[in-house]
C-alpha cells in the first residue's frame, strides 16, 4: 500500500481548540503569523493555479451562515463560517469556524481543523501583508477602530510584519479597548484608549476599521482622513454591511481579493461596478504598482477569501505533519471498499442504545 493511502486510512487528523492553542505557543504567535504571512503571499503569487468562487451564503436577520471553498488542483479546502453579531449578547461568539483540507486526487479530508483562531490569524496576517505593500515608509502608528476578537491579532501582526509599536484604539464600548489593553500587555507595544475615532486615528499611518454590526454604517468619512495613509477595511463581510464613507473611497486607489466577492459584500458595494479597483495579486506579481507616493491614499478592502483559508489550512497541515494527537473514525475502512454494508454487520455484539 503506497505510504499516504496508507496514512489516509488511519484516520482524519483533527486540530482542535486545544491543539491549536499549543501550536501557536509553540512556535510564538508573532513567528506563525509571519510564517504565515509568507504563505500566503506565495499562494497569492500563483492565483491563476487556484480554482476560485465566491463564497456561498445562506443570510438570515441575524447573520449569515458561509462556506468558502477553493482549489489548487492539489489539495481543497472549504471553511464553514458564520457571523452572527448578537451573539455575544447570550455569551456565544460572532464568529464560529472549522474546515477541511482535502487531498484532490481521492477526495479524501486528510485535515480537520479549527478556524475560529485560525481565521483571526489568517486574517491579521493577510492585513499586514497587503500593508507591507501599501503602508507608508517607517510606519510605526496603527489606528484599531473596532476593538473585537480580531483586534489583539492585528496589533501582533503589524509589529511583527511592519515594526509597529504604536497602537491607537477606539471601540463605542470603551471595555472593548481596555481588553485590548490588558492582553497586549507584555507585548512590547504602545497602546493607546482613545475616546472617538478621530482622535485614534490622529498621527496613524495605517488604520484598521473592523466592526461587527451587520448593517451600513459610516465608521470613517472623507473629511476625517487626510491624504498619505493606508486603511484596512476588514469589517465588512457580507451584503449591506459597510464601515467607509463612499466619498473617501472615490478618493482612493482601493485594492481587493477576489473582485467578484467583494463587489458583493465590501465596502465598494456602495459604488458603481466601473469603479477601478486593483486585485491584490496583481500588487504581489507586479503587474501594478502600489503606493506610489506619500500623499497616496489607499484602502485594502478586505472581505476574507478562501484563498487566505488554503494558505492557513496547509501551513498547520505540515505543522502538524503525520503527529496529530487525535484522529478521527470519519470514513469507512471496510475490506472491500465496494461493499459499504459490511460496516453494518462488523462487530455484531456490540449494541448501541438509540
Amino acid at each position: 500500500m503506497q505510504p499516504f493511502i496508507s496514512h489516509l486510512k488511519q484516520g482524519v487528523p483533527l486540530v482542535d481548540v486545544g491543539t491549536m492553542r499549543s501550536l501557536i505557543n509553540k512556535v510564538g504567535i508573532e513567528t506563525f503569523l509571519t510564517e504565515l504571512s509568507v504563505r500566503l503571499e506565495q499562494d497569492f503569487a500563483r492565483w491563476q493555479q487556484f480554482d476560485k468562487s465566491a463564497r456561498y451564503a445562506s443570510h438570515s436577520e441575524s447573520g449569515v451562515i458561509e462556506l468558502m471553498p477553493i482549489s489548487d488542483g492539489e489539495f481543497f479546502s472549504c471553511k464553514y463560517v458564520n457571523g452572527h453579531p448578537k451573539n455575544t449578547h447570550v455569551g456565544l461568539q460572532t464568529v464560529a469556524a472549522f474546515a477541511v483540507l482535502a487531498d484532490v486526487d481521492t477526495g479524501y479530508p486528510i485535515l480537520l481543523c479549527e478556524m475560529c483562531l485560525l481565521t483571526a490569524l489568517r486574517t491579521a496576517a493577510t492585513s499586514a501583508l497587503v500593508a507591507k505593500y501599501l503602508a507608508p515608509k517607517n510606519t510605526r502608528t496603527l489606528a484599531l477602530i473596532g476593538n473585537g476578537a480580531q483586534s489583539e491579532f492585528q496589533a501582533l501582526a503589524f509589529k511583527a510584519l511592519l515594526g509597529v509599536t504604536h497602537i491607537r484604539l477606539f471601540d463605542i464600548d470603551v471595555n472593548a479597548s481596555h481588553k485590548v489593553k490588558k492582553n497586549l500587555a507584555g507585548s512590547g507595544l504602545t497602546v493607546d484608549i482613545c475616546s472617538s475615532a478621530t482622535e485614534a486615528i490622529k498621527g496613524a499611518q495605517v488604520i484598521t476599521t473592523c466592526t461587527a454590526d451587520k448593517r451600513n454604517a459610516t465608521i470613517l468619512t472623507s473629511d476625517m482622513v487626510g491624504d498619505g495613509v493606508h486603511i484596512n477595511a476588514i469589517g465588512g463581510d457580507c451584503p449591506g454591511k459597510t464601515e467607509l464613507d463612499a466619498d473617501l473611497l472615490k478618493r482612493a486607489q482601493v485594492f481587493v481579493e477576489y473582485e467578484p466577492q467583494t463587489r458583493i459584500e465590501g465596502d465598494i458595494q456602495q459604488l458603481e461596478e466601473t469603479f477601478a479597483v486593483t486585485e491584490f495579486h496583481q500588487l504581489v506579481n507586479g503587474k501594478v504598482h502600489g503606493r506610489v507616493d506619500e500623499q497616496q491614499l489607499t484602502i485594502f478592502d478586505g472581505v476574507g477569501f478562501a484563498l487566505e483559508d488554503f494558505s492557513a489550512l496547509n501551513y498547520v497541515n505540515e505543522l502538524i505533519g503525520k503527529q496529530a494527537s487525535t484522529r478521527l473514525d470519519l470514513i469507512t475502512q471496510q475490506d472491500d471498499p465496494r461493499d459499504l454494508f459490511s460496516v453494518l454487520q462488523a462487530n455484531p455484539a456490540v449494541q448501541v442504545a438509540v
